[in-house]
């Protein structure tokens, strides 16, 4: 074994700790900060696959602006949940959606492809364009839909936060 996988079987270890704390933890933000974790694995991951723009951009965006996000709703919320009830159709419902997101990302690890833009990106196609290029034509050609679903939904999460927050003080 070379270094790089010992260092990749660390950063594997720690990332699978870190995610399974995120769904334990009973303190909301003791959970946070373990999805912090996370995502500095995963920028890790982006480190090690020569895509640096990919790992700024996961500790700038998700690590940092995401998780401000997060952490201010829930200081916001004052979330007082009892953490040793557990509803039946809480349990079930999660254990549903789990199996199905299992599922699909089956299937589309099988049989899914990867959206290219003229063919394989190699190593020289990268070094011609560039990272930040091939990413904002594949996101603005091939992923547009679902980027802008995406702000849209992260948009309504905003208000929702805003209307929640206002009937609190009012």
């Amino acid at each position: 074994m070379d270094i790089s996988s010992i260092f990749f079987a660390i950063v594997t270890i720690v990332a699978v700790v870190s995610a399974l704390l995120v769904v334990t933890c009973k303190n909301p933000i003791n959970s946070a900060l373990s999805l912090v974790l996370t995502f500095f694995c995963l920028a890790t991951y982006y480190a090690m696959l020569d895509a640096p723009f990919m790992a700024a951009v996961q500790i700038i965006v998700y690590a940092g602006a995401i998780m401000v996000l997060i952490v201010f709703t829930i200081m916001l919320l004052n979330i007082r949940v009892d953490a040793n009830k557990k509803h039946v159709h809480q349990v079930a419902l999660g254990t549903v959606t789990g199996i199905v997101t299992l599922l699909l990302s089956v299937l589309f690890l099988t049989r899914g492809k990867v959206a290219m833009l003229a063919g394989p990106v190699t190593s020289d196609v990268i070094n011609q364009i560039g990272h930040t290029e091939l990413i904002g034509a594949v996101m603005f050609t091939d992923f547009l839909l679902p980027f802008e679903v995406t702000s849209i939904l992260l948009l309504a999460a905003m208000v929702g936060a805003v209307i929640l927050a206002k009937k609190k003080l009012s």
